[in-house]
């Protein structure tokens, strides 16, 4: 399972993803390897437009989502405290989505830097199409 972030499905949906970055996404898709974390699903619901909600929801909830849970978070709390001694820091969003796909074993397909950098501390995998 790969869980798709924000960065990912909003560069495919406004079309500023090369050809082969969509083609990559619609297999995970089509294969059914795709997933969202719960916070990956709201981010997208919250910056689409009134016109596009209903479809975005409708095609959005055809995939699996996670929710975090409490283990989850005291996942995200230990990773706060190597993340702080290595001098780092990042979002909650970011971590949650990081420990949804870490407590599956999964790995994260974003474009945002980030993530580039919760690899670094060995937090996530990165799936690299």
């Amino acid at each position: 399972m790969i869980f798709v972030d924000t960065s990912v499905w909003v560069a495919a949906f406004r079309g500023t993803a090369s050809a082969t970055l969509a083609r990559r996404l619609r297999a995970l898709v089509d294969a059914d390897t795709a997933a969202l974390a719960e916070p990956t699903r709201v981010e997208l619901l919250s910056g689409a437009s009134s016109g596009d909600l209903k479809v975005l929801r409708r095609t959005i909830s055809a995939l699996p989502i996670f929710y975090p849970s409490r283990d989850t978070w005291v996942l995200v709390e230990r990773w706060v405290d190597r993340a702080v001694a290595a001098g780092e820091r990042f979002g909650v969003v970011d971590l949650l989505i990081g420990a949804s796909a870490t407590e599956r074993g999964s790995q994260i397909w974003s474009l945002d830097h980030d993530f580039v950098r919760l690899a670094r501390l060995g937090l996530v995998r990165l799936y690299k199409p």
